[in-house]
């Protein structure tokens, strides 16, 4: 029979990881939390391994009416907003050199012409 997973806010986490610290039986305060005792050893390896982000939940975060973006979420959009816009500056710096060399090539490469009415700058085809 398939289990129910039910999720838990950040803030449950850090104070099941605080209690564990101090508790002296693992598995009654996982009773009493409702939650099984390997889940208490897994969320602080994962506190462990990469602090309080490390305890946040899998997929992606439901928007919440009538609330802002944390701080290091909002942050971090910013960041990667920037770096999409440097990309993008640094794209079209590229294209505008290249555009000018060509310009250049292709006015060199004109013949100038007589003055008003004067021949082209390259021979008609025979065709």
């Amino acid at each position: 029979m398939a289990q129910e997973r039910r999720q838990y806010s950040r803030e449950f986490k850090l104070m099941a990881l605080s209690r564990l610290e101090a508790a002296g039986n693992v598995e009654a305060l996982a009773q009493e939390l409702g939650v099984r005792r390997e889940m208490l050893y897994v969320w602080r390896r994962k506190f462990q391994a990469g602090g309080v982000e490390a305890l946040r939940n899998a997929g992606r975060p439901r928007p919440v009416e009538g609330v802002s973006a944390p701080e290091p979420l909002a942050a971090a959009s910013a960041e990667r907003r920037i770096a999409e816009l440097e990309r993008k500056v640094g794209q079209q710096s590229l294209e505008i050199d290249f555009l000018g060399g060509a310009l250049q090539r292709i006015e060199v490469s004109r013949r100038p012409t007589d003055g008003p009415g004067g021949t082209a700058s390259t021979p008609r085809s025979r065709r």
